[in-house]
């Protein structure tokens, strides 16, 4: 069969629609996965650059896909709602998306309302307490795993969580640690927990089945994490000072 002139078999599976489609998921929580809306009207974050600087790499425009959280922009992998993402990896997602490099590394813990009486995790996980997660996240899955008397809770958004945490109707959020760091400075008599209960590790994926895209989206973190795109996407999003944490066997 004739191919077409001009036909690129890997725009056509990356880029169906003409434009690179990246899913993002919105909140303030900031760090090397969240993105957020800018006063402009538009969107800032690693994740954000690093679509940018993919779309350019492919020659086609750049269009972002909002989601409230990861586990919505899972749902939606088989919808053929976007074509790449960056987000916390883990087995469940794998059956649902191919993964390439890890990003990033990150400690996931809990950070306690005001007041409470919780020093560590023995005395957080007891009958009673509430622990607030974002729903369908690794790191829901995590602390539902990790606790087994503290009851886990879901909820849509960060936003949601901030809430009910400064207002103490929960007892606990369940989280990275650099973004319950910054949590805690908005949120005052709020501590994290010293103890971690679990590694997060980020990675761009793309849909099941799509090789091409797969292969492509390797190569590009393979080069961004040596030639310095990386690194600048965190230096524009406020993250000079984390280390890029890379897996290089899994």
């Amino acid at each position: 069969m004739a191919v077409p002139a001009g036909a690129d078999p890997l725009k056509d599976e990356i880029a169906p629609t003409g434009k690179l489609r990246v899913a993002i998921a919105i909140s303030p929580a900031g760090g090397a996965f969240w993105s957020t809306k800018t006063e402009a009207g538009g969107y800032a974050g690693v994740p954000v650059d690093l679509g940018k600087e993919m779309a350019a790499q492919l020659g086609v425009p750049v269009e972002y896909v909002t989601y409230s959280n990861s586990g919505l922009i899972t749902d939606a992998a088989s919808t053929g709602a976007w074509d790449v993402t960056f987000l916390p990896k883990d087995a469940e997602r794998e059956t649902k998306m191919s993964f390439g490099p890890i990003y990033e590394v990150a400690d996931a813990t809990y950070i306690v309302k005001a007041g409470s009486a919780v020093t560590n995790f023995q005395t957080l996980d007891q009958p009673g307490i509430k622990v607030a997660a974002v729903n369908g996240t690794t790191t829901m899955r995590g602390a539902m795993a990790h606790l087994k008397n503290a009851k886990v809770t879901g909820y849509q958004t960060y936003d949601e969580i901030f809430g009910l945490l400064k207002n103490g109707e929960v007892d606990a959020f369940a989280l990275s640690r650099d973004q319950l760091n910054a949590m805690a400075k908005k949120i005052p008599g709020t501590r994290v927990l010293d103890e971690t209960f679990k590694q997060t590790v980020t990675a761009v994926a793309v849909p099941l089945n799509h090789p091409l895209a797969a292969a492509f989206a390797t190569k590009f973190m393979t080069d961004a994490t040596s030639n310095g795109t990386l690194r600048r996407a965190y230096d524009n999003n406020g993250l000079k000072d984390n280390p890029i944490r890379t897996v290089t066997k899994q």
